[in-house]
């Protein structure tokens, strides 16, 4: 994919007499903590742009906690709701009900949001083909960092880095992405109040041995791509948004976990429920076979020893040259996606052979990824796996066979 799709994707732009305002949108945080100077930084950035409501959604031991720090900010527009267990499927579930606007924004308790991001996620909604809408992000760097924190988090803002221009060529090619991520998502409400998709959202099968309460954007994604609603990402400055990653070694088992969401998802889609072959061709090529085909280790080795093994009858200087052409070659794939993280950054730039040997460790980190599916930890973040085994639970063959009852029944009804 060429740099010249940043270029070429153009956001919708706002209207100039918008039928959607900030006053038809509400704000939906999941979180654990239900306090703390982070979560009040990112919901005082949210209030910022003047939505009509912020749902903070907790578990019942933080609810006292959350609720002194609402009433601390001296707010109105913040209202408190909590589930007894931490889950975000079902922290999301729990707030469905109390939305009274057209559009639903979920985000993630540690992301800050600019001042005019409302406006720009609301553009495309003023098409009624559009179900869903997602954000530019970019890591917060950390101040005056140590040289270790430095590092893992150049490999964080690389991430994202990636993210972006995966979902800009992706959008841009077929109008596809590889996930619409929660950290800041749009939604029309009527979607996520759907009968079915309020079923399917809290009964979702893996392997059909297992009910996942994971991987929720993902889920929401693939539902919108089945029933033919279109997505969009807003490639836009005013449309991105800040967040936080792991600045020590437990941003390793970050990429662990968001490798496993990757493989039970893209394996869901392209093998159980077979919609993007037809919808989002490119982008089924560029960003989900490659969960199947991309080992970078194995594949640079592969193209060395090919390169040495077909040029073996070349002169020294014509083999060396080809050598130092199929290097560069090497060099730009692993450089290109990054190119606009270094323009912003230059000094990073001396980090790159950081991120190259990060990419060949990546795939042993995939391939652990692969072998342990059934392991939905987080492993980053206190109290987040304190009730990790609803997020994975085993169904026996007469639950499977009720739940499929259920499911026909409940379609019945709702094409009745």
């Amino acid at each position: 994919m060429s740099p010249n799709v940043l270029v070429r994707l153009r956001p919708i732009p706002i209207p100039e007499n918008p039928r959607l305002t900030s006053q038809d949108v509400t704000v939906v945080i999941p979180s654990i903590e239900g306090a703390g100077e982070e979560l009040w930084d990112t919901i005082q950035s949210i209030l910022a742009t003047e939505p009509y409501e912020i749902i903070l959604v907790t578990v019942e031991a933080h609810e006292p906690r959350a609720k002194l720090m609402v009433k601390n900010m001296g707010t109105s527009k913040v209202r408190v709701c909590c589930v007894a267990h931490p889950n975000k499927r079902r922290q999301m579930v729990r707030a469905i009900p109390e939305v009274k606007t057209d559009i639903t924004i979920f985000a993630d308790d540690d992301v800050t949001w600019p001042p005019k991001l409302l406006p720009w996620m609301l553009a495309p909604l003023e098409d009624e083909r559009f179900g869903g809408v997602g954000t530019n992000q970019r890591l917060r760097r950390a101040e005056a960092p140590g040289s270790r924190q430095r590092i893992w988090g150049y490999l964080g803002a690389l991430y994202l880095e990636r993210r972006n221009f995966d979902c800009a060529a992706c959008m841009y090619m077929d109008g596809g992405l590889p996930c619409l991520s929660g950290r800041t998502v749009a939604y029309r409400t009527k979607i996520l109040r759907d009968d079915t998709f309020i079923y399917g959202f809290t009964h979702e099968e893996w392997l059909g041995r297992y009910q996942l309460n994971a991987d929720d954007d993902n889920f929401i994604t693939r539902w919108l791509v089945s029933h033919d609603k279109a997505i969009w990402y807003q490639y836009h400055k005013e449309a991105e948004v800040q967040t936080t990653l792991e600045d020590n070694p437990k941003f390793l088992k970050q990429c662990l976990r968001w490798s496993r969401s990757n493989w039970r998802s893209n394996i869901t889609s392209m093998f159980c429920e077979g919609h993007i072959w037809r919808s989002q061709p490119w982008s089924t090529y560029a960003v989900h076979l490659t969960t199947l085909s991309h080992w970078a280790l194995f594949a640079d080795c592969l193209l060395l020893f090919l390169f040495f093994k077909s040029t073996g009858d070349w002169d020294e200087d014509a083999q060396t040259m080809g050598f130092i052409l199929l290097m560069g070659w090497m060099f730009m794939t692993k450089f290109i996606k990054l190119l606009g993280h270094y323009i912003r950054y230059p000094v990073d730039f001396l980090l790159l052979p950081i991120s190259i040997l990060f990419g060949y460790l990546h795939g042993l980190i995939k391939v652990y990824a692969m072998l342990s599916l059934n392991v939905t930890a987080w492993g980053s973040r206190d109290g987040a796996d304190d009730d990790d085994a609803y997020r994975m639970i085993r169904v026996t063959q007469k639950q499977q066979e009720a739940a499929d009852h259920r499911l026909i029944h409940h379609h019945n009804l709702c094409t009745q």
